[in-house]
């Protein structure tokens, strides 16, 4: 590919005689990118994304590589929207667009305004890696299911406004029991269902009950036939984490009965079409109205029957019970013949009272009788004077009794009489008496008390133990006399005249 020229460019490069035109970068940029975009105008690229991003300008920034390149794509927020999948890491796609430079940082990208699968399988591997990493988590468990409610008052209705599937269900709700019915209207189809789906099944769970718009006893997601990829919006995590969360029984109608989401794995039950969506959401109302009516015809007949057993019942029991007028008969005779006896009864009764009541007089003692005699006992009574006066006398004699046993006994208990017997008391020096020998020590100084008030001072010389015969008494030793100094021989040195 040769590169422009610029003869008539007025603000072309600088050229000189024999060397090649000096460009400068912009210049250098602006013909890479006219060239790139003249002769890749129109491309269709197969490969898979990697490094996904959704700017916050609602521009997509993505990657598409096989085994040996890597080439950036872009999608501008105005044809992201209308993409019939939802990009993602990992998807093998076929992307349809141009192809172009991007100066600032001297890369080439690719411009998509259309993107598509590159086959089912790759997708439908998509779809089961996902469906298997949810159900690890738990997403699909029964445990999770709900049990729909058998007459919801409100249905809300998640579809498309201007499709065949909500004519459908309301149809079928009509016929079988008219409901109040809610729609939340979306997209079913394109990347921006998914998102829509959700804000659906999120913003229905999020009215409070008793408010101005009702809160839904049931809801229903629901979309027409269609191939896998029209049906992608239902597959997309989002989607089927709003159901799998959502706090109002689900039930999924996505495509024909052969047409399986992931949507219908979260949801709490799965209808094969709208209108069999519509069937399981409510019952036919006459079929329930012949049911209540047979249930009725039936109850009645069953308590009309037990009524007549009951009844013959009873009439059988009477039949082994005697006639009332009959016990009334003899209760009356039995009446006027206790009423007979009575009357002589009471008078029997009066009469026995009135014998005890005599016969208790003979044995009673007059009032006046009684006071006499105790008048009688209290003359031979010793006065009272004397009585205490001679009480005193007694009480002091027995007094003055013991007073002198008690003496006696004291006199008894007292030690002079042990020492009249040849015993000593011995005290110490502060005058308390000595029990034991192990309150002394050598040396002490005691004192010794004998009958007649005799008393004498001693020195514990040494304290023993035991009973045997007490140690002798040292002798006081005899001090001995200085021996009386030697007078110094004398001196004889001038010797002796005789």
């Amino acid at each position: 590919m040769n590169p422009p020229a610029y003869d008539n460019d007025p603000a072309g490069p600088e050229t000189g005689s024999n060397e090649p035109p000096v460009f400068s970068v912009t210049e250098l940029s602006g013909a890479l990118k006219r060239v790139v975009e003249d002769t890749f105008g129109y491309v269709r690229v197969r490969g898979e994304i990697s490094g996904f991003k959704r700017a916050a300008s609602g521009h997509l920034y993505m990657a598409l590589k096989d085994a040996d390149a890597n080439m950036d794509a872009v999608c501008w927020r105005g044809t992201a929207g209308k993409l019939d999948i939802e990009p993602e890491d990992g998807l093998e796609v076929i992307a349809t667009g141009r192809v172009t430079t991007y100066a600032a940082r001297s890369k080439y990208q690719m411009v998509i305004e259309r993107m598509e699968v590159a086959g089912e399988g790759a997708l439908l591997k998509m779809i089961e890696e996902r469906r298997k990493r949810l159900t690890a988590e738990g997403l699909f468990d029964d445990a999770r299911k709900q049990a729909l409610p058998y007459l919801p008052e409100v249905i809300g209705v998640v579809t498309s406004p201007t499709g065949a599937v909500f004519r459908d269900i309301m149809h079928r709700l009509n016929d079988r029991f008219p409901r109040r019915v809610l729609l939340w209207p979306v997209l079913v189809q394109g990347t921006n269902a998914a998102e829509q789906v959700t804000a659906a099944i999120e913003g229905f769970n999020a009215l409070e009950a008793g408010g101005d718009v009702p809160r839904p006893d049931l809801l229903i997601v629901a979309r027409g036939g269609g191939s896998l990829e029209d049906l992608m919006a239902f597959n997309q995590e989002n989607v089927v984490r709003a159901a799998a969360a959502s706090a109002i029984p689900l039930i999924s109608a996505i495509g024909h009965e052969t047409d399986t989401t992931l949507i219908d794995f979260a949801s709490d039950r799965r209808a094969p079409t709208p209108t069999a969506a519509a069937e399981l959401a409510v019952p036919v109302r006459s079929e329930l109205l012949a049911q209540l009516a047979d249930d009725g015809s039936r109850l009645f007949g069953a308590m009309t029957r037990y009524l007549s057993g009951m009844g013959q019942h009873v009439t059988g029991l009477a039949r082994g019970l005697p006639e009332p007028r009959r016990l009334l008969e003899a209760a009356m005779q039995r009446s006027d013949d206790w009423s007979e006896r009575l009357g002589p009864a009471m008078a029997r009764r009066l009469s026995d009272g009135r014998q005890q009541v005599d016969e208790a007089a003979r044995h009673l003692i007059s009032p006046a009788d009684y006071i006499a005699r105790k008048r009688q006992d209290l003359a031979v009574v010793v006065p009272s004077e004397e009585r205490f006066s001679r009480l005193g006398q007694a009480i002091f004699q027995t007094r003055a009794q013991y007073l002198a046993n008690v003496d006696k006994l004291l006199e008894s208990y007292s030690y002079k009489g042990v020492l009249e017997r040849g015993f000593a008391v011995v005290r110490d020096s502060a005058g308390a008496p000595v029990t034991a020998a192990g309150m002394l020590s050598a040396g002490d100084a005691v004192s010794l008390s004998f009958k007649e008030e005799g008393r004498a001072e001693a020195v514990i010389s040494s304290v023993g133990a035991g009973t045997g015969t007490p140690p002798t008494p040292k002798k006081p030793a005899v001090k001995k006399k200085p021996a009386a100094k030697r007078s110094a021989p004398p001196d004889d040195s001038q010797g002796s005249l005789l």
